[in-house]
């Protein structure tokens, strides 16, 4: 019974990772303009919207190992490969948004 608990525990939390992941891929994706996605020579933002949408709805419906895992890929991908193009072709960064001092190739440091 004991393992029997840890299990439910245990798949419970899985299933709860996967859940989250997907729908914070599902949202950002939706809130990335469709030409970035151009820009950065990705595949459309339905597509990824579809995708997304779809692994949202496994996790949340259907509870299958293989469909989840795939789902949780999906949003991996998004994340670390999609996500970071879009967000340097649409100029945000990791918090610098540039000064007035800065130039076409970096800040102008006064000939230093």
């Amino acid at each position: 019974m004991l393992r029997a608990g840890f299990e439910f525990g245990l798949w419970f939390l899985v299933n709860t990772l996967f859940i989250v992941t997907s729908v914070t891929a599902l949202i950002m994706a939706a809130l990335a303009r469709e030409d970035a996605y151009r820009a950065a020579g990705k595949q459309t933002k339905t597509f990824w919207l579809v995708i997304l949408g779809i692994a949202v709805a496994v996790n949340l419906f259907l509870g299958l190992l293989f469909l989840s895992i795939a789902g949780l890929i999906a949003s991996i991908v998004f994340f670390v490969d999609v996500r970071p193009a879009l967000q340097q072709v649409s100029g945000g960064g990791r918090g610098r948004r540039g000064s007035s001092s800065d130039g076409p190739y970096g800040p102008y440091n006064g000939g230093r």
